[in-house]
């Protein structure tokens, strides 16, 4: 019984070999195995992303109030925040006034991430979104850590939220106006 799917298996891998280095069939024995490949030839040749494809994660900064809840629920521990409190003005005049959070430090390490979504989901503020970007690529390993303002660059790249499909559960994340992904150079955050 082992044997006749092994070879079943086999007959089925080999068939796919000979469409793929002779397009033409046998019958034209003129093997172009680029012309039967079914794979796209990447760089030369680019696929647009799927839609939700987990590229790269956007960061936008006014959202995040420094919970640490992503880094504390992150497996592989390669989110780094620092924050600060800063007073800031009273809701009503003569009322007492607040404290906000404000980043300091949010990096990502992409050497470390598994790209498991993790941060993204449990995010209460929807601070986080993926990105479909996937060519970050760097000739050093420590130029995979992304800071702050990388991250911010990234959210450009985010695509508008697609709704889910009728009975579905799930909370729809509120994607800010592009030009309020990037706070201005010198701001405090």
């Amino acid at each position: 019984m082992r044997g006749l799917g092994m070879l079943k298996g086999m007959g089925v891998t080999g068939r796919t070999m000979l469409r793929t280095l002779f397009p033409d069939g046998l019958r034209k024995p003129v093997p172009a195995p680029s012309r039967g490949a079914h794979t796209v030839q990447y760089p030369h040749v680019k696929e647009a992303p799927v839609t939700r494809a987990r590229g790269v994660i956007g960061l936008h900064h006014d959202n995040c109030t420094v919970c640490m809840l992503c880094a504390r629920e992150c497996p592989d521990w390669c989110i780094y925040i620092e924050g600060h409190k800063e007073l800031a003005p009273p809701r009503r005049p003569g009322g007492k006034p607040r404290q906000r959070a404000k980043i300091d430090r949010f990096d990502i390490d992409y050497a470390l991430c598994m790209y498991c979504g993790i941060c993204v989901e449990v995010c209460p503020f929807d601070a986080l979104f993926w990105s479909p970007e996937f060519e970050y690529s760097e000739p050093r390993i420590a130029d995979l850590l992304h800071d702050a303002d990388r991250l911010a660059d990234w959210m450009e790249t985010v695509p508008e939220f697609e709704t889910y499909e009728p009975g579905a559960n799930v909370k729809q994340p509120k994607l800010p106006e592009p030009s309020q992904h990037r706070a201005p150079r010198g701001a405090t955050q």
